[in-house]
């Protein structure tokens, strides 16, 4: 008997991603899978149900997705969708919560599902290719870049022509993780001159082999956290670091933020008095938005004008470009099933979840 794998359309607004492309799903299949799509989700990633159907996926109504062995999705799954999951159900997707007792995790647990969190994957070599969380901060990065290069009235590149030159647009890029680096990568691609600035000193090598200058700053600690994420500062390093910042970002043209802390509200980075003190027409695009933003006057997912500056607040980037973020994402689900799954003769058997670290760190379990 075959597992059965639902993708549910995703129910959020403005969620354009489905868990699930067409060429994955027809990989899946050959391994052994069954799956049963409700009819829809993939259309706003720019995928039809004939082109499920021809990788032999199954189209079925949303009650019956969600009703599958394993429920498959993007976004935290609503208090509804829960409901009509079946007792004891596998659910791989983001959670979107550091709160054990979120209400949606408790109705999981009422049921015995067990919530496998994207957001929970180890960054450790072996999980690369399940890392979820980089592999959507990478399109994000790339958007962002652009987001920039189209709100910015002028060039990014040097142009030289009869009718005069101007100079390349500078940039700054605040964060050099998944994110700020593809930002770092775009925007030195589109021609700008790029800097970056990141708390944790061993960026600053993947900073230079992108071709941006790294801003160096005296903070007196370093920022390195475990995972490869940068920790909070203490107050006095963060004021040290604002002050210092200051007038770097005075002369950005372009600012580009991607400094976020796991479970924390993200880090002011550029203060109202750099803003007033920055050109007329320049531009912040804040990827913290969410998170209350590096910058204290972004507001989440408007774009807004403040003392001259366009500030860019979009939430949600990979749903920007939601075909080739559906892909990836489905990409980093078939290959955390590879780990989950064998095969048994003819069946699909699901294996201990605790005995791999990949699934025991993603897993979440009641609090005792």
């Amino acid at each position: 008997m075959s597992m059965i794998i639902g993708i549910p359309k995703e129910s959020l607004p403005g969620e354009a991603r489905v868990a699930m492309s067409p060429d994955v799903a027809m990989k899946l299949g050959g391994k052994g899978f069954r799956l049963c799509l409700e009819s829809g989700a993939g259309l706003e990633a720019g995928y039809h149900d004939d082109d499920y159907v021809a990788a032999g996926v199954e189209i079925v109504d949303r009650a019956t997705a969600l009703g599958s062995d394993l429920v498959v999705k993007v976004r935290k799954p609503t208090g509804e969708e829960v409901a009509s999951m079946r007792e004891g159900a596998l659910y791989i997707g983001f959670l979107e919560t550091c709160d054990e007792d979120d209400e949606i995790l408790q109705a999981m647990f009422g049921k015995r599902i067990r919530p496998l969190a994207m957001e929970r994957i180890p960054r450790i070599s072996r999980a690369q290719s399940m890392d979820a969380l980089s592999s959507q901060s990478n399109i994000a990065g790339y958007r962002a870049a652009i987001e920039a290069a189209a709100r910015y009235g002028r060039f990014f590149p040097l142009m030289m022509t009869s009718a005069g030159s101007v100079k390349p647009a500078r940039v700054v890029i605040l964060g050099a993780g998944v994110a700020g680096l593809q930002a770092i990568a775009t925007a030195k691609r589109l021609g700008a001159e790029v800097y970056a600035y990141d708390i944790r000193p061993e960026t600053r090598e993947q900073i230079e082999s992108l071709g941006a200058k790294p801003i160096e700053l005296d903070l007196g600690e370093e920022g390195s956290g475990e995972g490869g994420y940068a920790r909070e500062l203490s107050d006095e390093a963060k004021a040290r670091q604002q002050q210092l910042l200051a007038d770097e970002l005075a002369r950005a043209h372009v600012i580009i933020t991607t400094a976020l802390i796991p479970c924390r509200p993200a880090p002011v980075l550029v203060t109202e008095s750099v803003v007033k003190r920055m050109r007329e027409g320049s531009v912040i695009v804040d990827l913290a938005a969410a998170n209350g933003g590096n910058c204290p006057l972004t507001e989440a997912d408007e774009v807004v004008r403040r003392h001259g500056v366009i500030l860019v607040g979009h939430t949600n980037y990979p749903s920007m470009m939601a075909g080739d973020a559906s892909t990836f994402y489905a990409n980093n689900i078939a290959n955390l099933l590879a780990i989950m799954v064998e095969k048994q003769g003819d069946e699909l058997v699901l294996k201990d979840l605790d005995e791999d670290e990949i699934t025991h760190a993603a897993l979440v379990k009641p609090t005792a």
